[in-house]
């Protein structure tokens, strides 16, 4: 842990007088407050409890907001509110009692006086803590809640359902990432420090190069061999060279278990200035790359038309397949079933008939034998 800084003598007795005025420009406030109402009202004890009501909240909220600043805490949103609220309410209570248009305008103006004290009071104690202890809660609370904002319109740009959802939280993201790391103090330092280190290096390489002396190697004189870089200088120098987003890209694959967070801080030991959002945004938007590799598909079947047949044709195959006992009205249905046909009885008993009748005609019957034909023995 780095010791805290500490005041110098000269800086605490600026301090000092520089609370004078802030003190007694509240307790004149406070005290104009008390005598407006007093003239008003006529009661003492109601102008005391006005002034408390206005001026000593604010003047409350500005300690409690300084007692948690110190005990390195973030204040809560009522607080950051009263701070706001309790000056006006002030002023309101201070146009609402008086009579004329005149006084509207003094009465209103003369409790910011206080208020004014207080809360310049307590942002001057507040800087002093940022300064000795070199952390700035507010600015860390208000990056958590940038940072946690701009995760959940990532999360609903990428996954939401409704395209126009998904439009609204990218813009938002972008609008976002602007304010990632506003007031933060010491990354504010950790960049001048990089850019500090690649100023002397290139101020080096310039001079070296100006007031280098080259001279010719003696005969039989070997060169020398290239001066030794580590691993670390070379590829700091490849990565100045190429772009931050190509950059964490390679670092990802290189590590591709490692997180965000801790691939930035490697970027950084590196020359890299990222933080763990870019690399985040970055590494989100890099679009999968997919191989599929499919077999050769199977030929399609072939298939062959039935051939052509007539009403008779079709007739006889069915009577064929249903055998000699089929009737007319059966091998009718088995055409009708099978061949998408219509034919009558009457033209199944034609049509088998005729078919008998070529049968014969193509098959005849052995010539009768003539008896005592012959010659003579």
């Amino acid at each position: 842990m780095t010791e805290p800084n500490r005041l110098t003598i000269g800086q605490g007795i600026v301090l000092g007088l520089a609370t004078l005025p802030m003190i007694g420009a509240g307790v004149a406030g406070a005290i104009g407050t008390y005598s407006n109402v007093v003239t008003e009202f006529g009661r003492a004890a109601t102008a005391v409890g006005v002034v408390a009501a206005g001026e000593g909240v604010t003047l409350v909220l500005a300690l409690v907001m300084l007692v948690l600043t110190m005990l390195g805490q973030t204040a809560p949103a009522p607080v950051r509110l009263g701070l706001w609220a309790a000056p006006v309410a002030a002023a309101l209570t201070g146009v609402a009692v008086a009579d004329t248009a005149t006084e509207a305008v003094v009465y209103g103006v003369t409790p910011l006086a206080m208020c004014a004290s207080a809360e310049g009071l307590g942002l001057l104690a507040r800087r002093v803590v940022v300064y000795r202890t070199g952390v700035d809660t507010e600015a860390q609370r208000r990056n958590a809640v940038t940072v946690q904002r701009l995760a959940f319109h990532q999360a609903r740009a990428a996954n939401h359902p409704d395209k126009d959802v998904r439009a609204r939280s990218s813009r938002a993201s972008w609008r976002l990432v602007s304010r990632v790391g506003v007031g933060d103090v010491q990354l504010g330092a950790d960049l001048v420090e990089v850019q500090r280190e690649r100023l002397r290096q290139g101020a080096d390489a310039a001079l070296a190069g100006m007031y280098a002396v080259a001279s010719a190697p003696a005969a039989g004189e070997r060169p020398a061999a290239p001066a030794y870089q580590s691993a670390r200088e070379v590829l700091r120098r490849k990565f100045a060279e190429m772009d931050p987003a190509e950059a964490i890209r390679v670092a990802h694959d290189a590590h591709p278990d490692m997180p965000p967070a801790e691939l930035a801080s490697l970027l950084i030991t590196y020359g890299v200035v990222v933080d763990a959002l870019a690399v985040a945004l970055v590494l989100g938007t890099r679009p999968p790359e997919y191989e599929v590799h499919r077999g050769d598909a199977a030929d399609a079947p072939q298939v062959n038309g039935l051939e052509p047949v007539t009403l008779e044709a079709a007739v006889i195959e069915a009577a064929s397949i249903l055998g000699p006992d089929a009737k007319a009205r059966e091998i009718a249905e088995y055409v009708a079933r099978h061949r998408r046909l219509v034919v009558t009885e009457n033209y199944v008993r034609t049509a088998l008939s005729r078919a008998a009748k070529r049968q014969g005609e193509d098959d005849p019957a052995e010539p009768p034998v003539r008896k005592m034909e012959g010659g003579y023995a």
